[in-house]
């Protein structure tokens, strides 16, 4: 039987481009009947997604904006509970690989903002609304790792990942007396729309779908892992 999230309510950054992990997830969290609320920093993305997802029948609040912005993240945690009046679910999908260069041709602003979009987000996210999940009576942060080993020319988006871990045993730590749930997810190569842009792939056999990515994100969400946190869950389809 498929997961419920009938009456939860989810957060997810990060929302953005045709093609891409976040569509996935918003569409597969409003199928398994949670109402959204949804970030990314592109006005014409966000909205896009929003009416996807509204044209599918689900309820949305989208809002653009830059997660490494504490003024931006308390207008999405803010904006939500006057939309909805709760939050149960955050998703913390807002980041991505932007520098791609040996580590001693990483400037300082390549260092910030790498580290920023991916793991200063997700802490700032996490920070707002861990006292609305547990005023709801609980709930679920889910947040996205890296899957495998480090690869060169990515220092920042290394380090930023590792950090996700952390972050997510941490968070998992200090949300286990008050009902919250912590993961993270953590896919290798997927089959995005970017991604199959800028390498071109002649075989597929090994990228990891965007649906199940998705898939594992209902899943945490859902009541069928509440015995499951602190945890990073790797989704590498057969790449292994």
């Amino acid at each position: 039987m498929p997961a419920s999230l009938k009456g939860k309510v989810a957060v997810v950054t990060g929302v953005s481009g045709d093609g891409q992990i976040g569509q996935a997830v918003a569409n597969a969290l409003a199928e398994s009947g949670a109402a959204l609320a949804i970030c990314a920093r592109t006005q014409s993305n966000v909205e896009a997604r929003a009416a996807e997802v509204r044209q599918a029948g689900a309820r949305v609040f989208a809002l653009a904006g830059s997660l490494t912005d504490e003024s931006q993240v308390r207008r999405l945690v803010d904006g939500t509970l006057s939309e909805y009046g709760r939050i149960d679910i955050l998703v913390n999908l807002a980041g991505g690989l932007t520098r791609y260069k040996p580590a001693v041709e990483h400037s300082l602003d390549d260092w910030r903002d790498e580290v920023a979009n991916n793991l200063l987000s997700a802490f700032l996210t996490s920070r707002a609304a861990f006292p609305h999940l547990q005023a709801a009576g609980g709930g679920v942060i889910i947040n996205f790792a890296r899957a495998g080993l480090p690869q060169a020319n990515m220092v920042a988006y290394n380090c930023a990942k590792a950090g996700i871990e952390v972050l997510t045993r941490t968070l998992a730590l200090e949300g286990r007396d008050v009902g919250i749930r912590v993961n993270a997810v953590a896919p290798s190569l997927v089959e995005t729309a970017s991604n199959l842009a800028a390498m071109k792939p002649k075989d597929l056999k090994r990228w990891t779908k965007r649906e199940d990515v998705a898939e594992t994100v209902v899943f945490l969400a859902s009541p069928a892992a509440s015995g499951i946190t602190g945890q990073v869950i790797a989704v590498t389809g057969w790449g292994l």
